[in-house]
């Protein structure tokens, strides 16, 4: 069968934020499809829950089990290009490197977050997502995927198969890990084009005021508002004939290394130790990155390096909502004695047709609150939980919030579509855990 040996090694793994911990029964590293669907039924067969866990970047404890951990180390590398339009990757293939992998050949997706440190299955199944006028998430550029269900057998799918295929590609796109292990997937691409990033301040008033404006004159738009100031970094990201004109080399260290890596992880320490500090430090921080414009290729314009460790709550809420909701979230923070260190991130999805895409159905914009890494955060987090909650906001799967199985089926009007097509692949719950159990039910 060409089933590749795995190595075998019981350790303590942790997430990015070292928020969460895994200590499973086995950890092993297939490199074949063929080796994964054997570690599958072994585990099955031993009575062991099986999850897999790609660069833990998420903040919740989707991947954890006490079973047997699957790390997609080896899983790696393109397996094909086809140039009419599509990419077919292994995996455990760091967005990063499918980025550079497609600026190679003269390729890109058309749209991504704005870090690339995930592994590409990672970053679907839990619905990884930039910001964009009529694209958005990664999840909705994939075209076709491999994976492992439950009994071992491994399971092609796309919108072009039977009904059973077609009814597999629709959720597992964004399967939480819940239906099966990705092997393979196959993402819609286009030739590589430039971006025109264009960056500068603006008040809150004049940002929420223009909100609707901003998001239909630009292809992709996302600001920031800096909590205890009324200031706000706004960024336009719009398709350019050129010519490139990237970011001075030293400009881009100043601005992405030293202030919003070096400087900020100093602030942000400093915040901690002496919260009182922090509303000082964020109207300097305001102040601090100035206006600029710059042209390059998709993926150094949609991603930044981010460096400074947090933890993460991110709610998707009807764009329709999204200006009332940040007014009253600004509004919580000015009355309260919160002290919040980092900036909060606003950005724009259109509507999919993804059972548990955050963007399911609705044209939606996202709020994503941050807290420094060892910071208290869940006062803060769960005030804007009630917030968005009270707009039906949705959660980031990948990203700290507190609803169940019971919230959720309400605000997702496919969920029992997903949950029935999980009760027929994995009745026995092989792929389950604590998390899947709370926000899908058992």
């Amino acid at each position: 069968m060409g089933v590749q040996p795995t190595s075998s090694r019981a350790a303590t793994w942790r997430n990015w934020a070292g928020n969460v911990t895994a200590s499973p029964a086995r950890t092993v590293s297939p490199s074949t499809t063929e080796g994964l669907a054997e570690v599958v039924r072994r585990a099955a067969a031993d009575g062991l829950k099986v999850k897999a866990a790609g660069t833990g970047h998420s903040f919740t404890a989707a991947a954890v089990t006490d079973g047997v951990l699957i790390r997609p180390d080896r899983l790696t590398g393109v397996r094909s290009v086809d140039r009419a339009g599509s990419v077919t990757v292994a995996a455990g293939t760091p967005m990063k490197v499918l980025n550079a992998a497609l600026a190679a050949r003269g390729l890109s997706l058309t749209n991504m977050g704005d870090i690339m440190e995930q592994t590409v299955s990672g970053a679907v199944s839990t619905g990884t997502h930039g910001t964009g006028r009529e694209s958005a998430s990664i999840a909705a550029q994939v075209k076709g995927l491999e994976l492992v269900l439950a009994d071992g057998s491994v399971q092609r799918c796309s919108a072009e198969g039977t009904e059973e295929e077609r009814a597999v590609f629709a959720a597992a796109r964004l399967g939480l890990g819940a239906l099966g292990v990705i092997t393979e997937l196959t993402f819609g691409v286009e030739p590589e084009f430039l971006l025109t990033a264009r960056e500068e301040p603006m008040p809150f008033d004049r940002v929420t005021s223009e909100f609707d404006q901003l998001v239909t004159e630009n292809e992709h738009f996302e600001f920031y508002w800096f909590p205890h100031t009324d200031g706000c970094n706004t960024k336009r990201n719009n398709r350019s004939a050129g010519p490139a004109r990237p970011l001075p080399r030293v400009r881009g260290w100043v601005d992405d290394e030293l202030l919003s890596n070096g400087v900020f992880q100093a602030a942000c320490s400093l915040g901690k130790a002496v919260p009182a500090t922090v509303p000082g430090v964020a109207r300097v921080s305001s102040r601090a990155l100035s206006a600029r414009t710059y042209t390059d290729i998709p993926y150094r314009v949609f991603t930044s390096p981010r460096r400074v460790r947090f933890v993460e709550m991110e709610y998707a809420v009807p764009r329709t909502a999204l200006v009332e909701a940040l007014r009253e979230l600004k509004a919580m923070v000015e009355r309260s004695r919160l002290r919040v260190s980092f900036p909060v991130e606003v950005r724009t999805a259109p509507a999919d047709d993804i059972p548990l895409s955050t963007a399911s159905g609705r044209e939606t914009a996202y709020v994503a609150v941050h807290m420094y890494r060892g910071t208290p955060h869940e006062d803060y987090f769960s005030a804007v939980e009630r917030i968005m909650t009270a707009h039906a906001g949705r959660p980031h799967w990948g990203k700290l919030h507190s609803r169940d199985a019971e919230y959720l089926s309400g605000v997702y009007p496919r969920f029992d579509e997903f949950t029935a097509l999980r009760d027929r692949l994995d009745p026995d719950r092989v792929f389950g855990n604590a998390y899947l159990r709370r926000v899908l039910g058992d």
